[in-house]
Protein backbone atom coordinates (compact mmCIF):
# COMPACT_ATOMS: atom_id res chain seq x y z
CA UNK A 1 0.00 0.00 0.00
CA UNK A 2 2.72 2.39 0.39
CA UNK A 3 4.64 1.91 -2.52
CA UNK A 4 0.97 2.63 -4.32
CA UNK A 5 0.72 6.10 -1.86
CA UNK A 6 4.35 7.17 -3.18
CA UNK A 7 3.29 6.20 -6.77
CA UNK A 8 0.19 8.58 -6.10
CA UNK A 9 2.10 11.46 -4.97
CA UNK A 10 4.94 11.15 -7.65
CA UNK A 11 1.54 10.78 -10.36
CA UNK A 12 -0.06 13.76 -9.23
CA UNK A 13 3.37 15.75 -9.64
CA UNK A 14 4.16 14.41 -12.88
CA UNK A 15 0.71 14.75 -13.90
CA UNK A 16 0.59 18.13 -13.19
CA UNK A 17 4.04 18.67 -15.24
CA UNK A 18 3.17 17.17 -18.51
CA UNK A 19 0.27 19.08 -18.82
CA UNK A 20 3.04 22.32 -19.50
CA UNK A 21 1.68 24.26 -16.69
CA UNK A 22 2.78 28.35 -17.31
CA UNK A 23 4.59 30.05 -14.42
CA UNK A 24 1.66 31.16 -13.02
CA UNK A 25 0.02 27.60 -12.69
CA UNK A 26 3.18 26.16 -11.03
CA UNK A 27 3.52 29.01 -8.75
CA UNK A 28 -0.24 28.05 -7.34
CA UNK A 29 -0.39 24.34 -7.82
CA UNK A 30 -0.87 22.69 -3.97
CA UNK A 31 -1.14 18.60 -3.73
CA UNK A 32 -4.53 17.29 -3.68
CA UNK A 33 -6.25 17.36 -0.35
CA UNK A 34 -5.30 13.33 -0.05
CA UNK A 35 -1.93 13.98 -0.66
CA UNK A 36 -2.18 16.64 2.25
CA UNK A 37 -4.13 14.86 4.86
CA UNK A 38 -1.69 11.57 3.70
CA UNK A 39 1.63 13.56 4.85
CA UNK A 40 -0.18 15.36 7.74
CA UNK A 41 -0.99 11.69 9.08
CA UNK A 42 2.73 10.73 8.36
CA UNK A 43 4.80 13.30 9.97
CA UNK A 44 2.16 12.87 12.97
CA UNK A 45 3.52 9.24 13.17
CA UNK A 46 6.86 10.15 12.72
CA UNK A 47 6.52 13.02 15.54
CA UNK A 48 5.16 10.34 17.98
CA UNK A 49 7.53 7.79 17.37
CA UNK A 50 5.14 5.17 15.68
CA UNK A 51 5.92 5.47 11.98
CA UNK A 52 7.49 2.30 10.19
CA UNK A 53 10.02 1.84 8.07
CA UNK A 54 7.84 1.47 5.06
CA UNK A 55 6.17 5.01 6.01
CA UNK A 56 9.41 6.40 6.86
CA UNK A 57 10.52 6.19 3.05
CA UNK A 58 7.28 7.56 2.04
CA UNK A 59 7.10 10.34 4.59
CA UNK A 60 10.56 11.02 2.40
CA UNK A 61 9.16 10.82 -0.68
CA UNK A 62 6.36 13.62 -0.13
CA UNK A 63 9.39 15.47 1.39
CA UNK A 64 11.92 15.19 -1.97
CA UNK A 65 8.58 16.13 -3.86
CA UNK A 66 8.01 19.14 -2.00
CA UNK A 67 11.60 20.50 -2.19
CA UNK A 68 11.55 19.60 -5.65
CA UNK A 69 8.43 21.76 -6.08
CA UNK A 70 9.31 24.59 -4.56
CA UNK A 71 12.57 25.12 -6.27
CA UNK A 72 10.13 25.15 -9.19
CA UNK A 73 8.10 27.39 -7.91
CA UNK A 74 11.16 29.77 -7.56
CA UNK A 75 12.19 29.58 -10.55
CA UNK A 76 8.61 30.24 -12.19
CA UNK A 77 9.16 33.40 -9.92
CA UNK A 78 12.05 34.24 -11.39
CA UNK A 79 11.02 33.77 -15.14
CA UNK A 80 8.37 36.19 -14.31
CA UNK A 81 10.08 39.07 -12.78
Amino acid sequence: MTIERMFSAQEEVFGFLTTQPTPEQIIAFRPSQASQERMSFLLEKNRNGQISSDELEELDEYLRLGRFMNRLKIKAREKLS
